[in-house]
């Protein structure tokens, strides 16, 4: 007589071989929580979405248009969204009761201005008008992380526009600079390096302190080929998060993530940014939590 331990172990092993003997996800909810219309992270929800309805057999999963990185913690804590694309600074700083199912891809801080302003250095830009990102949004965040670290909170005239609007403000130089995170390159950026004249300002000389203000800033270059650079220029990257609520499933969890893997190929046709999506620097999430369910997905990768 076999006994039921032996029994169970082959059944494990047949369901491992046989399509469908998966974990049954019919009926899931899964809302994810973007960004703004056309930015980054809308393009790649809008892939991942249907990569994850094609693959695990669920309803297309809702994409929300949001204000960015913190609008969408908000959104996960308040159970309205089960996923959401974060940037690292913001979920670092509000972490409590998430998790992350991966790092998917890095952004680059860009401080813009005009190729013939006269501004040569971020601490030129006391009394100026400047760009910070729309309300509630990551790059908002990371502005204030910068004038902190620079001494130029409350020293400039700060206009909450995002890059759709700053870049036209900039170009009639109704405003005279634009912080903004995103890829290399950021299309739009590159449109207007060519019709209006742009330059990105070095900010070597605050590295050090908005590395003090959280453990994800990292120092990168942005090398000459990006916009056609008259020289490189030092600035942060800045990962980013597919985050979920602690209370998520595992074995939802690990389907997701095993999902944005197989999806890859889409993701890169969605956006360039995917090119950096990755099993080997997925896991570094840190100080986020990888959730239960995407860790027992890296650690199948090495059986």
């Amino acid at each position: 007589m076999r006994r039921p331990g032996v029994l169970a172990a082959v059944i494990a092993v047949v369901c491992a071989l046989v399509t469908g003997c998966g974990p049954d996800l019919s009926g899931t909810r899964v809302r994810i929580a973007a960004g703004l219309n056309g930015g980054v992270y809308d393009k790649l929800a809008e892939a991942l979405a249907d990569a994850w309805a094609a693959q695990l057999g669920t309803e297309r999963p809702e994409i929300q248009e949001t204000q960015g990185s913190p609008d969408n913690i908000d959104r996960v804590r308040a159970g309205k969204a089960e996923v959401a694309f974060v940037a690292a600074d913001v979920a670092a700083a509000r972490s409590a009761g998430l998790a992350a199912l991966a790092r998917v891809h890095d952004d680059y801080l860009h401080v813009i201005v005009r190729a013939d302003s006269p501004i040569k250095s971020f601490a030129q830009l006391r009394g100026r008008k400047v760009a910070i990102g729309s309300p509630d949004s990551g790059v908002e965040f990371l502005s204030n992380q910068l004038l902190k670290a620079s001494g130029l909170t409350g020293g400039i005239d700060r206009r909450n526009l995002g890059l759709p609007e700053a870049l036209p403000a900039l170009e009639n130089r109704q405003i005279d600079a634009v912080i903004w995170s995103g890829g290399l390159p950021t299309p739009s950026i590159t449109e207007k390096v060519h019709t209006v004249g742009l330059r990105l300002l070095d900010i070597t000389d605050l590295a050090d302190a908005l590395r003090a203000t959280s453990p994800v800033y990292r120092t990168a270059t942005i090398p000459v080929t990006a916009y056609n650079l008259p020289s490189p220029v030092t600035t942060l990257v800045l990962p980013n998060f597919l985050v979920v609520p602690t209370s998520m499933r595992d074995d939802v969890a690990e389907a997701l993530v095993r999902g944005l893997f197989d999806a890859r190929d889409q993701l890169v046709k969605a956006a360039g940014a995917a090119l950096s999506i990755d099993v080997h620097p997925a896991i570094e999430t840190s100080p986020l939590p990888l959730h239960p369910g995407a860790l027992r997905y890296f650690r199948s990768l090495k059986d």
